[in-house]
């Protein structure tokens, strides 16, 4: 009885966890960014973090640009390190307008890097409000950055 239970429970769970208000999405391309080296904030000097601005523009199924912030610490000598960042992209993301907001959470483990960047909940706006959703980011080896972003909306 247990064991069927358990075998219910496995094959429902899909269908529970899908929300059939919304809809997963893919887009994809690529983006250009600059980050501007910032002085520590006032009186944390001694925590020895670095603080740069983020100034993205986005090629693609997104196609639009965002303004943010990093806080990172790097050990060169051993290659580790973390950054935290917060921007908040505005454009057009599957034919529709509004900005949203980005965090990213990243960890290096001794050359290892390890990257969640989500979409805040509810920072959605205009069109684009109740997104969802995960952006990875890429990076060739000349440099290039591009993305893919899994993301769901809301249906009307």
């Amino acid at each position: 009885m247990q064991l069927a239970v358990a075998i219910v429970a496995l094959v429902a769970a899909p269908a529970m966890a899908h929300d059939p208000e919304s809809s997963m999405q893919h887009a994809q391309g690529t983006f250009d960014v600059k980050l501007a080296a910032q002085p520590s904030a006032p009186g944390i000097e001694a925590a020895a973090l670095g603080r740069q601005t983020i100034d993205k523009r986005f090629h693609g199924d997104l196609d639009g640009s965002s303004l943010g912030e990093m806080l990172a610490v790097m050990d060169r000598a051993t290659g580790s390190g973390a950054y935290v960042a917060l921007e908040r992209v505005t454009g057009t993301l599957g034919g529709k307008h509004g900005s949203f907001v980005l965090m990213h959470s990243a960890t290096m483990t001794r050359g290892t890097p390890a990257l969640a960047v989500t979409v805040v909940p509810d920072s959605g706006t205009d069109e684009l409000a109740g997104l969802s959703g995960t952006l990875v980011i890429h990076i060739d080896a000349k440099g290039g950055h591009s993305y893919t972003f899994d993301y769901s909306m809301p249906t009307e």
